[in-house]
């Protein structure tokens, strides 16, 4: 994608469009989800929790008939529910059972992946170390996987520095799917200095997604004085981007919307980046180039640095929706 929005009298703006950026499988799958549910059982169809990350989404999935609450027993009887692409707690589908409400799985499928690594690892006899962000529906969802007490969660090179497990304590380590790449190497290679004979994934639980994402931002970085990135506050991979652009050099914002842009950040700016998090849709990228049209001359480059062909299936009671 090679475009101009030109303008003799606004300064000249050189803008490198990241790709791959926004939706990313899972998310194109989550709302997906939603959007058959409305077709087959007809509004209103309850989420559990956001069921992706982004204000413009989720307002638009309410339009259609979603509405979102943040626990179960917000959910009346009788009508179906639909679970986030974070995942959650083992006992979150056990209740719904239980009350015998219609539920659907939107949990991202790289997401369960981890789930199912964690459950094994359990039965293996280890103990979890789970590298994560506190509080995050993605953690909180992962942690809901396993017996109390077999899950540590770590954040940071100097949370592994104060674990207190036995030198030759039986240990697996697993990640949040959003996390930072360098960040999260560097607590690897500190789990394994402590724990040499700790256990991981064959393959890095960061999601495909989030890696392409943070490998585009660090190609167009450094030839950037600005890099702004498409995202919700509440988006871990987004934020994520964010920071993977300030350590090359390049200054950093998060906009949820065009509105949020202010002309007086594009001072002194010959050249800027501009991505979003994947959960961020296409329409969004394009609000926010319109915006920064309206005063500056802009030269879209896209710069490809990888292709995503990734597709998720549909839960089994979705086939044929829609």
């Amino acid at each position: 994608m090679n475009a101009s929005f030109s303008d003799t009298e606004k300064p000249a703006l050189r803008l490198l469009l990241a790709a791959p950026r926004g939706f990313c499988a899972g998310v194109d799958r989550a709302i997906e989800i939603v959007e058959r549910a409305l077709k087959r059982y007809g509004a209103p169809v309850y989420v559990r929790h956001e069921i992706v990350h982004n204000r413009f989404v989720v307002d638009g999935l309410k339009a259609k008939g979603a509405i979102f609450v943040e626990e179960l027993d917000e959910v009346p009887g009788g009508v179906p529910v639909v679970f986030s692409a974070h995942g959650v707690p083992k006992t979150v589908p056990a209740a719904a059972s239980e009350r015998g409400l219609d539920w659907l799985d939107a949990t991202c499928p790289l997401v369960s992946k981890v789930h199912r690594q964690a459950e094994r690892q359990i039965e293996g006899g280890r103990h979890i170390v789970f590298i994560g962000h506190k509080g995050h529906p993605e953690v909180i969802g992962t942690l809901g996987q396993v017996p109390e007490g077999t899950i540590t969660l770590v954040e940071t090179e100097a949370d592994v520095a104060a674990l207190d497990f036995a030198a030759d304590a039986p240990l697996a380590f697993l990640t949040q799917t959003t996390l930072s790449v360098d960040d999260t190497a560097a607590i690897v290679r500190a789990l394994r200095a402590r724990f040499p004979q700790i256990v991981g994934p064959k393959a890095e639980d960061i999601c495909y997604a989030t890696s392409n994402r943070q490998a585009a931002v660090k190609t167009l970085a450094p030839q950037c004085q600005l890099v702004l990135v498409i995202g919700a506050p509440n988006s871990s991979n987004s934020l994520r981007l964010v920071e993977v652009a300030e350590r090359c050099g390049a200054s950093a914002r998060l906009v949820q919307r065009g509105a949020d842009i202010a002309p007086e950040w594009f001072d002194g700016v010959e050249t800027m980046g501009l991505t979003a998090g994947a959960s961020a849709p296409e329409e969004l990228v394009r609000e926010v180039i319109e915006r920064i049209a309206e005063f500056r001359a802009v030269s879209v480059e896209q710069v490809v640095t990888a292709e995503e062909k990734m597709v998720f299936k549909l839960p089994k009671q979705l086939e044929g929706a829609g």
